[in-house]
């Protein structure tokens, strides 16, 4: 029965005109309190979602999903475990390769790298990161080789220059044993992004080119796998460990970044809670401001309860008054953090160039700008969040409001 005469005192209070402009000045402030608390986090949070974008583009682009390889040398029958894998689920292709260390030299330059063959047929994500020549140029008895971008700039080479790799295995000459090498041109140039070193640390050659140049025969040093999930890696790798036995080496892309990726994820959680203390001082400015709403209405709650008002009656009036308040400033930092987050990059390229200054720069970190990326999950936790903290403040200055008596509130009226 009272239950719409409260909503509609409630909302009869917050549209009044206080005689206390100091009361409306904290209200105000309040309000303003927990929408710049909400734009900041949807803010920051779109940030942090762009940095993690960003890193995993690089990651998953380059690092393969898992990787099969024999717990004590080469992998002779790489077909029939090729076969096994496809069978098992979320597997939505494999690769073989042949790796090692090696040493590439151009007149002068030196620099060490893990070589990799390839079968570029089967390597669609590596394909669309050529920048320089195609990586269907590294074909059988071609001897082609294709480097990162930051590699061929330590090496000063080109598409078409002749390169010397030479690996730690040795041969036999009239002059006795000298290291293994082979001459091989340049086809290609990569280039996978800054941050993690694909760039300076990889070349690729054909397979047989590398089973020939490391004598291997037809064997492989392992088998890249690709899923459907990227995530899933850990549980697949599980399931492949249990199928091919203890002779298998199984590992996945999160023995090697998964640290960076749990950082990430620990740091973007660190940044809610602290952020979302912004939002709890706001709230906590509202719960002054409904106490002393109170302590200016008492003649108003006592007449009300003369009239028959009940306590609950008069605690759920002040309580839509402060949701009221909660969800207005909820709002006003929903809009405003949507409209930020969607278009900070763009403006901090303005600032940028404004200034001519350059607030990142791609030698610290992964990118050479401000990336945002927009994640409506984290804007419904925001908005749960902060209504959840409005409506905890409203209770201590409702159940103040439903204790006061008519007699002594009206005493000295």
């Amino acid at each position: 029965m009272f239950r719409p005469l409260s909503i509609f005192i409630g909302l009869r209070y917050t549209r009044a005109k206080r005689r206390n402009h100091f009361i409306s000045f904290i209200s105000l402030t309040s309000m303003l309190g927990i929408a710049l608390g909400i734009l900041v986090l949807i803010t920051v949070l779109s940030v942090m979602n762009g940095f993690d974008r960003e890193i995993e583009k690089r990651v998953f682009g380059m690092a393969p999903a898992i990787t099969v390889s024999s717990g004590v040398s080469y992998i002779t029958n790489w077909q029939n475990v090729e076969k096994i894998i496809r069978k098992v689920p979320k597997v939505t292709s494999t690769a073989p390769f042949v790796s090692g260390e090696a040493l590439l030299t151009n007149s002068e330059f030196v620099q060490p790298v893990m070589m990799s063959g390839i079968d570029p047929r089967q390597e669609p994500k590596l394909a669309s990161k050529i920048i320089v020549g195609q990586l269907s140029s590294l074909t059988p008895q071609s001897f082609g080789i294709v480097l990162g971008e930051e590699l061929a700039g330590r090496l000063e080479a080109n598409v078409g220059d002749k390169l010397m790799v030479m690996i730690p295995q040795v041969s036999l000459s009239p002059a006795g044993v000298i290291p293994r090498s082979k001459r091989f041109t340049v086809t290609g140039i990569f280039r996978a992004g800054s941050g993690f070193g694909f760039d300076l640390a990889l070349a690729f050659i054909n397979i047989s080119d590398a089973q020939k140049l490391f004598q291997l025969g037809n064997s492989v040093t392992g088998i890249h796998v690709n899923t459907t999930d990227f995530y899933a890696a850990p549980a697949i790798s599980q399931q492949l460990e249990n199928i091919l036995g203890p002779s298998a080496r199984v590992s996945n892309w999160t023995n090697q970044f998964g640290a960076i990726f749990h950082a990430v994820s620990i740091e973007k959680k660190m940044m809610f809670y602290i952020l979302l203390l912004i939002i709890a001082v706001a709230v906590f400015n509202m719960v002054s401001s409904l106490v002393m709403v109170v302590n200016d209405k008492e003649a108003d709650i006592a007449i009300l309860r003369t009239f028959g008002a009940t306590p609950p009656m008069i605690m759920r009036i002040f309580m839509v008054q402060g949701s009221i308040i909660g969800l207005t400033g909820t709002l006003l930092g929903i809009i405003g953090g949507v409209v930020l987050a969607s278009n900070v990059t763009e403006l901090v390229k303005w600032i940028e160039s404004l200034f001519q200054v350059q607030f990142l720069s791609s030698a610290v970190y992964w990118v050479d700008y401000l990336p945002s990326e927009l994640q409506w999950l984290d804007v419904l936790e925001i908005s749960f969040s902060a209504l959840f903290l409005s409506f905890i403040a409203t209770l201590y200055p409702a159940w103040r409001a439903s204790r006061i008596e008519p007699v002594e509130a009206l005493r000295y009226e």
